[in-house]
């Protein structure tokens, strides 16, 4: 029995008593600050609005609202119900929330932490703006133990949130360096002198592709792949939207197969790309993307997919890309980028070796990746079984 589990079995064990947050908190909003505002009041006091970055601020001022120990959540927005713990002097925007203490039956951050598991539950998202207001956070129920085990509470994991932290920088600075020394790897694999292996273009290399025929396909679903389907650090599609005849986006045209690659053409430099897999063979992406299909009889369609990861390819997108506010590189620039083509048993090779560096620093469910989720799954698992208590108001 661990000294938490003696300490509810001795103040405690019977359960205890869940209270309203507006009956042991004062609840407040934060005001309106401008950029302008931000930028003439300068100073050192930092100021917390709707953003998760850098623990919410965005930028620092000559003066503070707030001094001490308080709670704050995000009201509205993508982030809305991500909470805060605050000590010392600050302010906040209109779109922050803010929790104080009216007692000592409460210790602002045990509260803290088990708000941090139950919060996001009451987020509405009506309307497409999630939100997360005060009339809502005051009937959110929280276990209110005894002072002592709060406190030990509070101790274990303010220890164990220090340690996490500390081997997850650990383990983010090995993927970073292991993602550098796979960069490193995958342009020399795929640099070769121009007189010793055939050079061609991504138009020589791949075959036609075709569009969908809407009007033969009237009852037909498919999975469409957008723009923001793909994620841009593991290069895989997250999401898809399924779409009919009658409810297709205009953009929503080509038909991509198993093993094709899809390269986004509109804002390019952002590096929007993946390799097709099996679950999304003949389904359909939006034309913001240039579709390249390998003619395998030249190209296995893996090397076909690392010769557009390489620094070179980036070179040549931000050199051909055209327009300020919204740039694009055309399909036939993409097509008339340069590659070359060693024979086939070496293109297998070079995709065995970098198919490794790929699987460690890209795939969520191996190498370092999958090592540090699992260990926030950890942490969220110790938790909310520190955090869990019986109920004696049922």
């Amino acid at each position: 029995m661990n000294k938490v589990e003696k300490l509810i079995e001795e103040l405690c064990p019977d359960g205890v008593k869940y209270q309203k947050l507006k009956d042991i908190f004062s609840i407040t909003r934060g005001r309106v600050m401008s950029k302008e505002y931000l930028r003439d009041n300068l100073g050192i006091y930092p100021v917390y609005s709707s953003q998760t970055a850098n623990n919410g601020e965005i930028g620092k001022i000559g003066s503070y609202d707030f001094d001490g120990e308080y709670l704050t959540w995000t009201t509205d927005g993508a982030n809305a119900g991500t909470i805060f713990y605050r000590n010392g002097r600050f302010s906040i925007t209109n779109v922050c929330g803010l929790l104080k203490a009216k007692d000592e039956r409460i210790i602002p951050k045990f509260a803290y932490y088990i708000l941090s598991i139950i919060m996001k539950n009451y987020v509405s998202t009506g309307m497409g703006n999630p939100k997360l207001m005060s009339n809502v956070v005051e009937k959110i129920l929280i276990p209110i133990p005894p002072l002592a085990i709060q406190q030990e509470i509070v101790t274990i994991l303010d220890k164990f949130t220090s340690l996490e932290a500390e081997l997850e920088a650990e383990l983010e600075a090995e993927l970073e360096a292991r993602t550098r020394q796979y960069d490193f790897y995958r342009n020399q694999l795929l640099s070769f002198d121009k007189d010793n292996v055939d050079w061609k273009t991504l138009g020589e290399v791949c075959q036609k592709t075709e569009n969908v025929k809407w009007k033969d396909s009237v009852s037909v679903e498919y999975e469409y792949i957008d723009l923001s389907s793909v994620d841009r650090e593991t290069n895989t599609i997250l999401e898809t939207q399924t779409i009919r005849a009658d409810n297709a986006p205009s953009r929503a045209q080509q038909i991509v197969q198993n093993e094709d690659v899809i390269f986004g053409t509109t804002r390019p430099t952002l590096r929007r790309y993946c390799f097709i897999k099996s679950e999304y063979d003949g389904q359909i992406c939006s034309t913001g993307f240039c579709v390249l299909r390998a003619n395998k009889n030249i190209i296995m369609p893996q090397y076909l997919f690392f010769a557009l990861t390489t620094s070179d390819f980036y070179n040549y997108v931000e050199n051909n890309q055209e327009g300020a506010g919204y740039p694009a590189i055309s399909n036939s620039k993409v097509k008339k980028y340069k590659i070359p083509i060693p024979p086939l048993a070496e293109q297998e090779r070079i995709v065995a070796i970098l198919d490794k560096f790929d699987h460690l620093v890209n795939d969520i469910s191996q190498g370092l990746p999958a090592e540090i989720k699992a260990r926030r799954k950890q942490y969220e698992y110790y938790r909310e079984k520190l955090l869990t208590f019986n109920n004696v108001n049922n």
